[in-house]
């Protein structure tokens, strides 16, 4: 005692120990009790209900409880109250579900996949496809025709006419067509030295290519320079060799063409019957 008088803030101490672990103790012996009513209401206790008669202002004493094996009464009606406090406290995770599907169940291994979207079709471009062409073609040494048409060499005993086919007449056929039918399809290239061997056959048009195609006013890369200028490409030279081997884009009576955009003159078009049109090209009879 003499000691506690003389140290009185060590008397303070021990009675703030003393308190602090009464609490303690009193707090582990309210969660035993809880877990302890919890598991008893489990068992016993269900739904709060009000009966038909009482008011809604009636006391906790007035109300029952369906499925309990005994009244309720204003000291476990306080049970009950934690007892809905441990309920929330323990909350159940049900699945969610997203249309129609469970969150925790998982989905088949095929059904998980993503669909991937069909990438949209690009439209289909119209290309005219590129003639197959053979290396082996060259343009014939003679010419055959009959009064109204140019001959294939194994239509020779037919003619009426034959035609000896130089190295220049090659050129300046392959350089026309270049000349006028650069940008022009596969197509417009044959129907153009077509109208050529078309006039060459004719009666009122000169009688070598060489004429034909220098003769005045006709061919407009000839008098602009043009015509000395290009070098035909792949598409020119089998283009000749297949028109001089009868091949035939245009009917042989065919002996004029023009560009409607481009041509200044357009009297052939006024004039004569138009017989086909091949690219930018109008073919006329």
């Amino acid at each position: 005692m003499y000691t506690l008088r003389q140290n009185r803030w060590m008397a303070l101490l021990i009675g703030v120990l003393l308190v602090c672990f009464s609490a303690i103790c009193m707090l582990l012996q309210n969660e035993q009790m809880h877990k302890m009513q919890y598991n008893d209401s489990t068992n016993q206790l269900g739904a709060v209900t009000y009966s038909k008669n009482d008011k809604a202002g009636a006391s906790p004493q007035h109300l029952s409880i369906q499925g309990a094996k005994h009244p309720l009464t204003a000291e476990n009606s306080v049970q009950l109250l934690n007892v809905n406090l441990l309920k929330k406290w323990n909350v159940k995770h049900h699945p969610l579900f997203v249309e129609g599907i469970s969150a925790q169940t998982p989905a088949p291994a095929k059904k998980a996949k993503a669909v991937q979207a069909k990438p949209k079709a690009k439209k289909a471009v119209a290309v005219a496809a590129k003639p197959k062409l053979d290396p082996k073609l060259n343009p014939p040494t003679t010419l055959f025709f009959s009064r109204t048409k140019l001959l294939s060499p194994s239509q020779k005993s037919e003619a009426t006419k034959q035609y000896k086919v130089t190295a220049e007449d090659v050129l300046l056929l392959r350089r026309i067509v270049m000349a006028e039918a650069e940008g022009e399809p596969y197509k417009g290239k044959v129907a153009v030295a077509n109208v050529v061997l078309n006039r060459l056959r004719s009666a009122n048009f000169p009688d070598t290519i060489r004429k034909v195609i220098y003769q005045r006013y006709q061919f407009s890369p000839v008098a602009n320079g043009r015509f000395d200028r290009v070098k035909p490409n792949e598409d020119s030279i089998y283009a000749v060799n297949e028109a001089l081997n009868g091949r035939k884009e245009v009917s042989d009576d065919t002996y004029y063409f023009l560009s409607l955009k481009l041509a200044d003159d357009l009297t052939v078009h006024h004039t004569r019957t138009l017989a086909k049109t091949i690219g930018n090209h109008s073919f006329y009879k």
